[in-house]
């Protein structure tokens, strides 16, 4: 029965009084299709970074993009990328093996993880992600040897994948954008219309003052500073003061139209690198010392994922990033005391990350979307989670960090396989990406086709 058919069916049934109208409040998802896989594809491809990319206490050189196809016998299907993020994803895991190494366990989960996808029908790519996670997960830790494996690096094998089933779950049902491929039950985390977004420059180890100055001068206002930087907890300690200190010395005369006091914006990301809240304490102390500490709107995830320390006295907001893996652990971080969560459709799949932003509305929590260096056709992906939740407070729009044009030496090519690389919303305007009725109207583009990894699965040897 086709959903015609069913409004028609269901409608009859309730003039009859022969079911509640309430039983049919929102129809169309009674009226989603059963989508069985039948056939899949990957590759990848290796670009490399301008230069050494610091955090977390190591460094990546280059970064693989995934390309997944997932085909139905209707003839619909979908293609999803991926950004691979060993370091990220697992910093154990990332020293334990050459670069390459660590990227090629996580591809092989990946191509694992199709086959199970082929293994099991869903009506919604949540429902699928839901289904075939642990079995992943499981498989990620044979895969590595490692039994302690963090879920963010079974999260980042199965974003291409995730991301494809949505293109594809969009075309079995004949949707027509993001919105009406959201499932009901996501619609009002997700029903904000920001008409911007704010960039969060990314500040990683060891970038040139004079980089900052002219991020500053062409608009950037909002300055991500990397932390946790390499060595014991005493060495790294010292070594984050110190940048801090020539960070600010840098900005703190500088102004922005956007917020209300003129001043810059400043978010601390030590990436879980502090095992104690009282180093971290510390840190801000020094903050406080040097005039920073009022600029900070607030620090992502600085607390080891062991650490369960109340972390409501800090005096700035504490985002929950890479401890949130499920909805437990988002609650239980904002049980000890953190004000945000960190949105990564882009790391821990777009299916997962709408789960997160439900939980954090229904409980006026906000949230902002973290980059993992990724490439333009996931960052427009992102933008369409940016732009939905809860604009965040003190700076009244949506927030997002993007720093792939940065960090990749081929971003000009790299941003020429997507198709809407000249659209509107994806041009930099005084620090933030601004967004009209077409963005919304086309999804950020992320629904149309990109010519460039078609041909990854049309090519002949």
């Amino acid at each position: 029965m086709n959903r015609r058919d069913f409004v028609k069916l269901t409608s009859a049934l309730i003039t009859a009084n022969t079911i509640p109208l309430e039983t049919f409040a929102s129809p169309i998802k009674y009226a989603l299709k059963t989508i069985q896989v039948t056939r899949t594809d990957s590759n990848f491809e290796r670009e490399k970074l301008v230069r050494p990319f610091g955090f977390k206490g190591g460094y990546l050189t280059e970064l693989w993009q995934t390309i997944t196809k997932l085909e139905t016998a209707s003839g619909n299907s979908g293609i999803g990328l991926a950004t691979q993020s060993v370091l990220y994803a697992d910093a154990d895991l990332f020293a334990a093996h050459s670069e390459a190494g660590g990227n090629a366990l996580k591809y092989a989960l990946t191509e694992q993880a199709l086959q199970l996808v082929k293994q099991t029908p869903f009506s919604t790519p949540v429902e699928l992600i839901q289904k075939i996670f642990p079995e992943a997960m499981r498989l990620g830790k044979q895969i590595t040897g490692k039994q302690d494996l963090s879920p963010i690096f079974t999260y980042i094998a199965l974003v291409s994948l995730d991301n494809a089933a949505w293109v594809l779950y969009t075309a079995e049902n004949k949707f027509k954008n993001f919105d009406e491929m959201v499932p009901e039950p996501y619609k009002k985390a997700l029903s904000a219309r920001s008409n911007k977004i704010a960039i969060m420059y990314q500040v990683p180890y060891g970038m040139p003052t004079n980089d900052l100055k002219a991020a500053a001068q062409e608009g950037y206002f909002v300055f991500k500073i990397k932390s946790g930087a390499p060595g014991s907890q005493a060495e790294m300690l010292q070594k984050d003061m110190e940048r801090l200190t020539l960070i600010h010395a840098t900005l703190k005369n500088l102004r922005t139209d956007h917020t209300p006091n003129g001043k810059l914006i400043y978010t601390i990301d030590p990436n879980a690198r502090y095992e104690k809240k009282e180093t971290f304490q510390r840190y801000l102390d020094h903050a406080k010392k040097i005039g920073a500490f009022e600029q900070i709107l607030f620090a992502e995830e600085p607390l080891n994922e062991k650490n369960d320390e109340n972390v409501k006295d800090l005096g700035i907001a504490i985002a929950g990033d890479e401890s949130v893996h499920d909805e437990a652990s988002a609650i239980r971080r904002l049980e000890q005391g953190y004000g945000a969560l960190v949105l990564k459709g882009i790391a821990k799949t777009l299916s997962f990350s709408m789960k997160v932003a439900k939980l954090a509305q229904e409980r006026g929590v906000p949230c902002l979307c973290a980059d993992l260096t990724v490439n333009p056709i996931l960052v427009d992906w992102h933008k369409n989670l940016a732009a939905r939740v809860t604009p965040f407070p003190g700076i009244n729009m949506g927030l997002m960090e993007t720093n792939g044009n940065m960090n990749y030496q081929n971003w000009k090519t790299m941003m020429g396989y997507n198709p809407a690389a000249n659209a509107s919303w994806n041009k930099v305007n005084n620090g933030v990406f601004e967004l009209g009725k077409d963005f919304y109207d086309q999804s950020s583009g992320i629904l149309q086709p990109s010519l460039h990894y078609q041909q990854v699965f049309t090519k002949t040897p």
